[in-house]
C-alpha cells in the first residue's frame, strides 16, 4: 500500500527580498502577503468538505486516484478514496490510521510521528502560518488569477525538494504539488469546497474490519 501522498510541518526562513511582488487591484502582492491571506481564510474554518484527485508519478509508477477530503478542528482529517474503493487515510487527533480494502493488516501511527505526504494540509488544523511551515516561500503567478506559493518543508529535506501551493487570491488552496528526492511528484487538486461543511465526529472514529490485526509501524513510503 504506497502511502505516497503528506507532509509534516515546516519552518520558514522568508527572504522577502528575493520574492516575486505582483500587482493586484491598487496594491502589490508579496508571499508574505498571501500567506497572510491562506491564514486568514482557514483560520476562520471550524471544517471542510472538498473533492480530491491525486495523482503520482514516480520510477517506473504512475496512478490516479480520487475521493472525499474531510478536515475538521482540532486535529482531524479523512481521505475517503472512491477510487480505489476502500482505501482510507483517517487523523482522528490521537492516531493516524491507514487501510486499503483487502490488505492482510491496517497500518496505525501516532499522529505526533506522521510523516506522510497528505500532511501539508494538516497546518490547516490549526492556526495557520506558512511562514513557519514552508521555508524559502516565494510567490509566483498562475493560470485563472490563481497564484503559486513555493518552497521547502522543514523537517524533510531529505524527501521533499519541493512543495508548492495553488491559492486564489482569496486565500483558498485549490491544489498541493510535492516533489520528492527520487524525482517522484504527487499533485492533489481540490474541488468543490464547502467551508464549514456539518461534518459528523462519527465520521473520525475508525474500525478494523473484523479479523484485520492493527499493526503500529510507520506508514510505507
Amino acid at each position: 500500500m504506497n502511502m505516497s501522498p503528506s507532509l509534516r510541518c515546516v519552518g520558514l526562513s522568508l527572504l522577502c527580498g528575493a520574492c516575486a511582488v505582483f500587482s493586484f487591484g491598487q496594491t502589490s502582492l508579496s508571499a508574505h502577503d498571501l500567506a497572510q491571506r491562506v491564514a486568514r481564510h482557514y483560520d476562520q474554518l471550524h471544517s471542510l468538505k472538498a473533492g480530491f484527485t491525486e495523482n503520482y508519478a514516480g520510477p517506473g509508477m504512475q496512478r490516479t486516484e480520487s475521493g472525499t477530503l474531510l478536515l475538521v478542528k482540532p486535529g482531524r482529517m479523512k481521505w475517503e478514496y472512491s477510487s480505489p474503493p476502500g482505501k482510507i487515510f483517517l487523523l482522528d487527533g490521537k492516531y493516524a490510521w491507514f487501510y486499503t480494502k483487502g490488505d492482510a493488516q491496517v497500518q496505525r501511527i501516532p499522529a505526533k510521528e506522521l510523516d506522510d505526504l497528505r500532511s501539508p494540509l494538516r497546518f490547516l488544523l490549526g492556526h495557520t502560518n506558512l511562514e513557519k511551515e514552508i521555508a524559502n516561500l516565494a510567490l509566483a503567478s498562475a493560470p485563472n488569477g490563481a497564484f503559486l506559493l513555493t518552497g521547502q518543508p522543514k523537517g524533510q529535506e531529505k524527501r521533499v525538494t519541493r512543495l508548492t501551493l495553488t491559492v486564489t487570491a482569496a486565500g483558498a488552496i485549490t491544489a498541493i504539488e510535492i516533489e520528492e528526492a527520487d524525482g517522484a511528484l504527487t499533485r492533489f487538486t481540490f474541488t468543490g469546497q464547502q467551508p464549514d461543511a456539518t461534518i459528523s465526529p462519527q465520521l473520525f472514529q475508525f474500525t478494523p474490519p473484523p479479523g484485520v490485526p492493527v499493526v503500529d509501524a510507520m506508514p510505507p513510503v
